[in-house]
């Protein structure tokens, strides 16, 4: 996780200096004319518009492109840019570190943990739905950040079953929710995620990047993710994406005592593809 470091301040990231003519008039302006009088509603709206620009472009990009080349990526003059940018970071929304990165800021995940909130609601129906279908454990989990959290869980009944707490993060090279994640990310922002090198948890954690970038291309064809014990002897699982409008919203995985994964995992994978479709639509 990258370290917590104030934004700069607000006179470090771009100013605007209006500068009055020898008239008293603004520069822009034709003497003798007075201004063109401007829409507040058509402007403020302008400004949201590319607030949330801004917001999007950063967040697919999290961490990995520098104040310098937002104004690019965005569209937009150096200085509008700048001034959304001072505003959004005094509002803990966007956070710029010491060497010029942008991340999205702490405000916006309390705002994403209200959001969570109402998305356990709204799938708890297609987890119990699940859970009553296979019999195995239910997870609903989000991304966060470089890690999976696990926002709910409907459990089997069966005695040998897989239980992880709610509220646990776990890393997302290793886990079924976790690439199914990483396979809907930018290419530089999964590079980005996996420039550290990927910690083993058992002899199966793929710890090659480049046989995990060929599994999450997999992964992209099939629309499910499988965890072969890969980050805890014992339990395999199977996840699949919830969307909305195109985008990843939560992801639902089952967890499967190992010794009867085998058996049942074309089963299993075919029910939570089944169930994230019908909940994304």
């Amino acid at each position: 996780m990258p370290v917590q470091s104030s934004a700069p301040p607000a006179s470090t990231i771009g100013q605007e200096i209006r500068i009055p003519d020898h008239s008293g008039c603004m520069l822009g302006y034709s003497l003798g004319m007075p201004p063109t009088p401007r829409d507040p509603g058509r402007s403020s709206i302008q400004v949201l518009g590319r607030a949330a620009r801004i917001l999007k472009t950063v967040g697919a990009h999290n961490g990995t492109m520098r104040l310098a080349s937002l104004d690019d990526a965005v569209g937009l003059a150096k200085t509008t840019t700048h001034r959304i940018v001072t505003a959004l970071a005094e509002e803990q929304l966007l956070r710029v570190d010491m060497d010029g990165r942008i991340w999205l800021g702490s405000a916006l995940g309390a705002l994403a943990r209200e959001a969570t909130a109402g998305l356990v609601d709204d799938l708890r129906p297609t987890l119990v739905s699940l859970q009553q279908t296979i019999d195995e454990t239910v997870d609903l989990s989000v991304l966060e950040g470089d890690a999976v959290r696990f926002v709910d869980q409907v459990q089997s009944s069966q005695a040998l079953r897989v239980v992880s707490a709610v509220g646990a993060a776990f890393p997302l090279h290793c886990t079924a929710n976790g690439k199914a994640f990483l396979a809907t990310l930018p290419d530089d922002q999964v590079e980005h995620l996996l420039s550290r090198p990927l910690q083993r948890f058992t002899p199966a954690t793929i710890t090659s990047r480049e046989q995990l970038l060929e599994e999450l291309a997999a992964i992209r064809a099939t629309g499910t993710a499988i965890d072969r014990q890969e980050h805890s002897p014992g339990i395999s699982a199977v996840a699949a994406l919830v969307t909305r409008d195109g985008e990843p919203y939560a992801a639902i995985s089952v967890p499967v005592p190992a010794e009867r994964f085998a058996a049942q995992q074309d089963a299993l994978l075919r029910h939570v593809q089944t169930a994230c479709k019908n909940a994304s639509t």
